[in-house]
């Protein structure tokens, strides 16, 4: 029992030893063991799921096979179909292994990417290629995944078929493209709209010039970077130029006039692309199409410089298309306007005034040509630069372009009146009434060829026909007024083809059904004869054939002694006596009116009255009778002569004994005595005699020989005309105002390269006939005052102030 109860108190005692020890442990431990137990609790509950989880995953299990990505990539593009075969052999190439353990391995095939994920393909022109649903037909693209520049990043042309594409997209809404736009950075609408503008066969014209940007971009890659080198890589990529070339003329003719900034990449890109073609003797072939720009294409540039090279005249082809694009030479209305005309009349004054053509000299400012990347993603690959040789820049002369605006002014003259003409009534181009303002050599061909038919007819002899088929041989009039007849008039004087009667020296405007006579005058010669001898010598025809048609018929006699009588009048020229054979031709059928006379022989001295009145005796007796009504005439021309009509039986009895004289044309000639059988033939030596009263005779006829006045019509209230709209390019590049211009002309060198040397600009300056550094100083302050900032920076090189170019509207 002692053992027992001794054994008890030990225990007893260690309990309480355990108990006191716990109690003094600090309260601190016991927080510190509780969360070390709570997060091994957790440990234990994790793992034990994690083995049941294993337990219930067999090893060998594999996921299902995930139709998801290539559904996707099937809905964006559409590619050719490899058969099993083709993707056996495709897997196997590609094997995946899976390893049950390490002694039991097991592989699995799986297909490869589609065709056009991964290294971008460049898609010939013609060929087809379908992303997001959407075909495009027209090539000239890259499609792919993956396609660098020389900075590493993504070409912003790059068309990535992993991109999404919306449903729906709107390519003339200019709110999703960025400046420099990117297919890969744009919006899935942007995206959409641009695949349907390429599908379109990229021609609308109202689409965003964003959208225009990404595909040149691609075009610029091509022929930069993948044309660049001598590899075969290189050799495909340059066999692609021509069918680039044409692409970026199309795109010129409709974007080309929307965005300037697009206008002159391109341009230059054009450049580029057909630099290898071009020859040393640019100006003996034929000129290429140039684009629409605001500076000259290079290949003018080159031409001209060469011509100054060979010394030669710069032919009127390449003189024309020099003043078409050169800012520095106005244009009036009728340049455009009147387009055809003014090539073809500005050949054949450029060549009369300029003696052949413009010899141009051989400058100092050596040609050059810099090519600056559109793409932002391009940019680093640096600027390209071509020189050619000792080949002088021209086009920075200012002597050549004085002349050849000369030229310009005399041919935009001499289009005025049809240039306005057809402002009023543009659908009447080829209208008589329009034709009769431009010179007979620039008649459209068809009117050419019925002007070529009537002068073949009157070459034979004198033509005599109604006003109105004249009209109808050279093209419709629409009205036959008198603007209208003597412009026909003149037009045919131009011809060396007169035309009786003579409007354009007053005389009547004949109605569309009265006859005109047309009659060839000899070359060099006036067709026109306002003098007063010959006027003297028209009124005395007018009244011999008064007198001759008294008795209703003219005799072939009296026919024969006029036609005589007026080639006898040699104080006449040849031209004279023409124009009065055919206006006697005129007066058969339009015979004159002794009371229109009256008044024209009023004037007339008495000694010459009495002349001219026995002509007309001689004239009634060329036929051998004098009828009843020639004797009543007779009296009549008498009285209006103011001589007596009693002496008209004693003139007729002495002409019909012993004939008298006729009267010259210019005062009065007389007739010698001949035998009856040789007719009547005028002397020669009289006339000679009577010459001292031609100069009295011509003082009283030089102011009174006018058939019809033209009346003094009343000063109409004045009217201001509507300004014709110029059409030329601004003379003041970037809107410097004040330069004169030498200094436009530098402006404008200036601004056509980002960069010069001191030494470029010296040769340039000099040139001009300016001095470098006062020149830069006069544009500087004229940048200041216009946009608050220098055109030009730094010494050498000299930089042109981008921020300033930026800041002007395309």
């Amino acid at each position: 029992m002692a053992k027992k109860s001794g054994g008890g108190g030990i225990g007893l005692v260690l309990l309480i030893g355990a108990i006191a020890l716990l109690a003094s442990i600090p309260k601190v431990v016991w927080i510190t063991l509780a969360v070390v137990a709570a997060i091994g609790a957790a440990v234990y509950v994790f793992s034990q799921n994690k083995s049941k989880n294993k337990k219930e995953k067999p090893w060998n299990s594999t996921p299902p096979p995930s139709a998801g990505l290539l559904s996707d990539l099937s809905a964006v593009l559409e590619l050719p179909r490899t058969t099993t075969a083709e993707q056996d052999t495709v897997a196997a190439q590609e094997p995946v292994s899976v390893y049950r353990d390490a002694s039991a391995p097991r592989s699995h095939k799986v297909p490869a990417p589609p065709v056009g994920y991964g290294a971008a393909t460049w898609i010939p022109r013609g060929q087809p290629v379908t992303i997001a649903d959407t075909v495009i037909h027209g090539g000239l693209v890259y499609v792919g995944t993956s396609l660098r520049t020389p900075s590493g990043r993504p070409d912003p042309a790059l068309i990535d078929p992993s991109k999404k594409v919306a449903a729906r997209g709107d390519y003339a809404d200019r709110h999703f493209m960025d400046y420099w736009p990117c297919y890969s950075d744009i919006t899935p609408e942007a995206r959409r709209a641009y695949l349907q503008w390429l599908a379109g066969g990229r021609q609308d014209p109202t689409a965003d010039i964003g959208y225009v940007f990404l595909f040149f971009y691609g075009l610029e890659r091509r022929v930069i970077l993948d044309g660049s080198g001598e590899g075969e890589e290189a050799r495909t990529a340059q066999a692609d130029r021509p069918a680039i070339a044409q692409e970026i003329r199309r795109l010129l003719s409709v974007y080309g006039s929307q965005s300037g900034s697009f206008q002159r990449y391109a341009s230059d890109l054009l450049t580029i692309v057909e630099i290898d073609t071009y020859s040393d003797k640019l100006y003996a072939q034929p000129l290429p199409e140039f684009p629409d720009s605001y500076e000259l294409p290079l290949y003018l540039r080159l031409a001209l410089g060469q011509c100054a090279m060979d010394n030669v005249p710069v032919p009127a082809p390449l003189a024309l298309a020099w003043v078409r694009r050169d800012p520095n030479i106005y244009k009036r209305t009728p340049a455009t306007r009147c387009a055809e005309q003014f090539e073809k009349l500005f050949h054949e004054r450029y060549v009369a005034l300029l003696n052949g053509g413009l010899v141009l000299p051989k400058n100092k400012t050596k040609l050059k040509f810099l090519y600056r990347a559109a793409s932002a993603a391009l940019m680093a690959h640096g600027e390209i630069k071509v020189t050619f040789g000792d080949t002088p820049d021209v086009t920075v002369l200012t002597g050549p372009v004085k002349k050849l605006q000369e030229v310009v002014d005399v041919v935009t003259s001499e289009l005025d009146a049809y240039s306005r003409f057809l402002g009023r009534s543009p659908e009447a181009a080829d209208a008589l009434e329009g034709l009769l303002l431009l010179p007979p050599n620039l008649w459209p061909s068809d009117a050419r060829q019925k002007l070529d038919a009537l002068l073949a007819r009157i070459t034979a002899g004198m033509v005599t026909m109604q006003l109105q088929e004249v009209a109808a041989c050279l093209g419709t009039a629409q009205r036959l007024e008198r603007a209208t007849v003597t412009g026909l008039a003149r037009a045919l004087g131009g011809l060396h083809v007169g035309m009786e009667p003579d409007v354009l020296n007053g005389a009547r405007t004949p109605k569309p059904e009265e006859t005109v006579v047309l009659f060839s005058v000899p070359q060099g010669a006036s067709v026109s004869c306002s003098s007063a001898p010959f006027q003297s010598a028209a009124l005395t025809v007018q009244l011999a054939l008064a007198v001759a048609l008294a008795d209703g018929e003219l005799g072939a006699e009296e026919f024969r002694h006029l036609r005589q009588s007026i080639e006898g009048w040699t104080h006449l020229t040849a031209a004279h006596q023409q124009r009065l054979r055919a206006h006697m031709r005129y007066l058969m059928a339009v015979p004159p009116s002794l009371t229109a006379l009256k008044k024209k022989l009023e004037p007339l001295a008495a000694p010459a009255k009495e002349a001219i009145a026995k002509f007309m005796v001689t004239v009634a007796q060329a036929d051998g009778a004098v009828s009843p009504a020639e004797i009543k005439m007779l009296e009549k021309v008498y009285k209006v002569l103011g001589v007596d009509p009693q002496k008209v039986f004693g003139d007729v009895h002495a002409a019909a004994a012993t004939p008298t004289g006729a009267p010259s044309a210019q005062a009065v000639s007389t007739v010698t005595p001949r035998p009856a059988a040789a007719g009547f033939q005028l002397d020669a030596a009289r006339i000679a005699a009577l010459q001292h009263d031609t100069d009295k005779v011509s003082a009283l006829l030089s102011n009174i020989f006018t058939e019809e006045p033209v009346e003094a019509k009343p000063i109409a209230p004045a009217v201001v005309a509507e300004p014709e709209p110029e059409v030329h390019l601004p003379d003041a590049p970037l809107g410097l105002q004040g330069l004169d211009a030498a200094h436009t002309a530098f402006v404008h060198q200036l601004l056509s390269r980002p960069e010069w040397t001191r030494e470029e600009l010296l040769d340039l300056a000099s040139d001009l006939e300016l001095m470098l550094d006062g020149a830069l100083e006069r544009v500087n302050e004229a940048a200041f005052d216009a946009h608050d900032g220098p055109l030009t920076e730094g010494d050498d090189p000299i930089t042109i102030n981008r921020d300033l170019l930026e800041s002007q509207p395309t």
